[in-house]
């Protein structure tokens, strides 16, 4: 096994390529505007590095979100591109699943991230590889008296921490290629089913077309 992982749903833009028994060569860079500009020269830093081409890849793994429209599809249609160009599968994994594999917490825990709009995402984790709730979008004060205390890890948290009481502030802020690539690796070697390579919005993209909005079309 040759897996390439990429995750673009958070402002870290993360590539990572394991070989099955760990990872060969990580990528991360956080920057929220660019990662258009940033993912494709970050796989080809993390080829160069581990000394492999890309034919060489087996699977695609890809962070299906949570995560804002423009950056989250970023790293489905790269990664949809490449499995059709490789003819290879393309697996999707809960990006919040990749943060919290890389906690290593093995007590409960909640992960969030940055929704903006004074929003995050987030989801319950009974350990780091067990997710015990589906991922939501919510305000931090409209969820503060179920995360009160509880560990949180996670940007969202760090940012909302009067409601994210428990925040582990050694823990990992963004997403982990690594993580997310050793969490599908395990996964795939126990002959789990991962999610299809799409993506988990939660909510609607802000461009939308007005209400009243009047095509014209050429007569």
């Amino acid at each position: 096994m040759l897996l390439l992982a990429l995750d673009t749903a958070t402002p870290a833009v993360t590539v990572a390529l394991h070989d099955g028994t760990h990872a060969l060569a990580e990528s991360c860079q956080v920057d929220a505007r660019r990662h258009g500009e940033l993912l494709l020269p970050a796989v080809d830093r993390v080829l160069a590095e581990a000394g492999r081409k890309l034919d060489e890849v087996s699977d695609i793994v890809v962070g299906v979100g949570p995560g804002p429209y423009t950056g989250l599809r970023v790293g489905l249609v790269t990664a949809a591109t490449f499995g059709a160009a490789l003819g290879v599968p393309v697996h999707g994994l809960c990006s919040l699943d990749g943060l919290a594999y890389a906690s290593g917490l093995t007590e409960p825990f909640v992960v969030a991230t940055d929704a903006r709009r004074k929003e995050v995402y987030w989801a319950r984790y009974g350990d780091a590889r067990t997710r015990l709730t589906e991922p939501a979008v919510d305000r931090p004060a409209d969820i503060a008296d179920q995360v009160d205390g509880v560990p949180a890890v996670g940007a969202g948290a760090l940012l909302y921490d009067t409601a994210f009481t428990g925040v582990r502030r050694t823990a990992p802020e963004h997403q982990s290629g690594a993580a997310l690539a050793e969490l599908a690796a395990l996964k795939l070697a126990a002959g789990e089913e991962l999610l299809p390579p799409q993506p988990l919005y939660l909510r609607r993209p802000d461009a939308q077309v007005p209400a009243n909005y009047k095509v014209v079309t050429p007569k």
